[in-house]
C-alpha cells in the first residue's frame, strides 16, 4: 500500500529567519536513509502557520524534489479559508505531491455540515487525493465519526484521515463505518500502535523526526505480525513521545534535533525556546534512548 507505515511530520528548519533549504534537503535525505515510509511537509510540526504562501510552496517543492518519488509525500494543504485550501491543494498537485493533508477549518468552528461542505468544495476544485486531518486540540472542533464516514462515502477523493483526537472509540466507529480501502493514520504518536490494532495503516509521527528508524520499525513489526516486537518498540518510544510534547509542538522536537546536530533549534514567533528545565529533561531522554 502506498500510504502505510511511518510518515514523518517534518519540521521546517530555519536559519537567520529564513527557510534553511540546504539543511532541509539534508534532513529529508537522512529520513529516507533511516527507512521512513513517507514524509509530510508543511503540517503543524512544520510551522506552517508562520510560513508565507511563497515559503509554503517552496518547502513543498523542495521536499518533492529531494524525495524523487522514493517515498510518498503527503503535502500539508489545509486552511480555515476554503478558497485558500483549494489554492494550496492545487499547488500540491502541480508540484507532484502524492496526496494532500487538509486540516479541518480552525477558529471558524464550523458545524459538522460546514466541515462536510468544506471538503466537498475542495474535492470539486481539485482531484488530488486528500487526507482529512482531525486534531481537535488545535482546531477547537472535532470531526464526528458520522461526518467522517459521510465524507468518505460521498467524496471519493478523500482517501483517508489523520486522526489526532486520541478517541479510540470514535476511531473504531470510523473504521467500522468506512470501506476497507479507507486509510486511517494516527496523528498522535501515543496512539499509533492502538490505531494499527484497530485496522489503521500507520502514523504521521512527530517523534520520527528524531527517531525515524525506530518508529518505522514499530510499524513494520506490526505489519509483519510481530506484535511483541511492535509493543516493545512502542514502549521504547514512550519517553521520546512524551518529550515531544513537554511544550507546544514543535518546540521540543526542534530543540532535540538541535542537540543532535541535525539543525538549528530556530523557531518563529509566537513560538519560543523551551524552559531550561524542560531542555535538560529532553537532553536526558535523548541520553537514555542512546541517541545523544
Amino acid at each position: 500500500m502506498l500510504f502505510a507505515g511511518a510518515f514523518t511530520a517534518l519540521v521546517t528548519p530555519f536559519k537567520n529567519g529564513a527557510v534553511d533549504e540546504d539543511g532541509y534537503r539534508e534532513f529529508i535525505e537522512w529520513q529516507i536513509e533511516q527507512g521512513i515510509d513517507g514524509l509530510v511537509p508543511c503540517g503543524t510540526t512544520g510551522e506552517s502557520a508562520t510560513l508565507s504562501h511563497a515559503e509554503h510552496e517552496r518547502v513543498i517543492t523542495i521536499c518533492i524534489d529531494q524525495v524523487k518519488k522514493r517515498v510518498p509525500v503527503i503535502a500539508g494543504a489545509g486552511s480555515n479559508n476554503t478558497a485558500e485550501a483549494v489554492s494550496l491543494l492545487k499547488f500540491a498537485r502541480k508540484a507532484g505531491a502524492d496526496a494532500g493533508l487538509m486540516i479541518t477549518p480552525y477558529y471558524n468552528k464550523p458545524t459538522q455540515e460546514g466541515v462536510f461542505q468544506h471538503f466537498k468544495a475542495v474535492a470539486a476544485a481539485c482531484d488530488l487525493p486528500v487526507f482529512v486531518y482531525n486534531v481537535p486540540g488545535r482546531t477547537g472542533m472535532n470531526v464526528s465519526s458520522s461526518t467522517m464516514i459521510r465524507i468518505r462515502r460521498e467524496i471519493p477523493s478523500v482517501i483517508g484521515a489523520k486522526e489526532a483526537s486520541a478517541d479510540l472509540t470514535q476511531i473504531a466507529d470510523i473504521m467500522q463505518g468506512c470501506d476497507a480501502d479507507f486509510i486511517l493514520l494516527s496523528g498522535d504518536d501515543f496512539t499509533a500502535l492502538p490505531i494499527m490494532a484497530l485496522g489503521g495503516k500507520g502514523v504521521i509521527s512527530v517523534s520520527a523526526n528524531v527517531a525515524p528508524q525506530k518508529v518505522a520499525a514499530m510499524c513494520r513489526a506490526w505489519k509483519d505480525g510481530d506484535t511483541a516486537l511492535a509493543a516493545g518498540l512502542h514502549y521504547d518510544l514512550l519517553a521520546l513521545n512524551h518529550a515531544c510534547f513537554y511544550e507546544t509542538n514543535p518546540i521540543p522536537v526542534k530543540t532535540m534535533l538541535s542537540m543532535l546536530g541535525r539543525m538549528s533549534g530556530e523557531l518563529r514567533l509566537p513560538l519560543v525556546p523551551p524552559s531550561p528545565e524542560n531542555r535538560e529533561k529532553m537532553r536526558e531522554v535523548l541520553r537514555r534512548a542512546g541517541l545523544l
